[in-house]
């Protein structure tokens, strides 16, 4: 693995995933909504086109040999080690209705491992920054997850994929969670509450099926600040996978959430 390809990136993607906030904070109540995704009732707004372009099109001129894999724009490129996963807006329904809880999330993975990862929240510009073996910071300040003397007066974060919808035993295990913590948090911007578990916001984050371009940064994000991502086994989560099932918190909470989830899925 070459390392000042990570560190070319790293600067590249700092660089540009501002670039593609500014035009979301400046189109943020101003924006026109282009058309349905999906039929689970998502959107694409001219934002998540205009800021893909931004990043998608600076990538391939500095690498032009990597793959690049867009929310919007698909599979760019041919197989390689290197992979970049990009999400342009995530939140965009957040973002659709006025709602100011979205990021642009930027990764770079090596042999389906990451080792980058770059999140922007352009309305309260914070600019956390995740390299393998490295650390993770928020606008230049190393962060840390941190330990609950009590995780049941804590806060967690739940995240499913838009195709879990009312699944039974995903509302099953929600339910669980919901009424045995301070909170339970649903936030519809995955890679923002994986920074804030890293930041020591939350003190946990439950993830059921949910795979995409926005997850692999904030699993960065949340290892390189000390905590573990572990799926409903127990065992250690690494790679990439099309169907996670996750759990992800400080390794002192590790047996208490994995409790939890066992006893919710029964």
């Amino acid at each position: 693995m070459d390392h000042t390809i990570i560190q070319n990136a790293k600067e590249l993607s700092v660089r540009i995933i501002r670039q593609a906030g500014l035009i979301a904070k400046e189109k943020f109540d101003n924006f026109d909504v282009l058309r349905s995704k999906d039929n689970y009732g998502d959107v694409i707004t001219e934002v998540d086109l205009l800021a893909e372009e931004i990043i998608v099109e600076q990538i391939r001129m500095a690498f032009p040999s990597h793959q690049i894999h867009s929310e919007e724009a698909g599979m760019i490129g041919n197989e390689n080690d290197w992979l970049w996963l990009i999400d342009p807006l995530d939140g965009t329904n957040n973002f659709a209705i006025g709602l100011p809880v979205f990021t642009t999330s930027i990764t770079l993975l090596y042999r389906r491992e990451p080792v980058l990862g770059v999140i922007y929240e352009p309305l309260t510009d914070r600019l956390f920054v995740s390299v393998l073996g490295e650390g993770t910071t928020c606008n230049n300040r190393p962060v840390h997850i941190k330990s609950n003397s009590n995780l049941f007066k804590g806060n967690i974060g739940w995240i499913q994929g838009h195709k879990v919808q009312n699944d039974s035993k995903a509302v099953q295990l929600r339910q669980y969670i919901d009424v045995r913590f301070k909170r339970m948090m649903r936030l519809w911007a995955p890679t923002l509450q994986w920074c804030m578990l890293a930041k020591g916001d939350i003190d946990g984050i439950v993830l059921y099926n949910s795979e995409g371009d926005d997850l692999y940064s904030g699993i960065l994000m949340v290892k390189e600040a000390g905590g573990i991502v572990i799926d409903f086994e127990g065992n250690p989560f690494r790679g990439m996978n099309e169907e996670p099932y996750l759990i992800a918190c400080h390794p002192d909470h590790k047996q208490e959430l994995l409790k939890i989830v066992r006893e919710g899925l029964k």
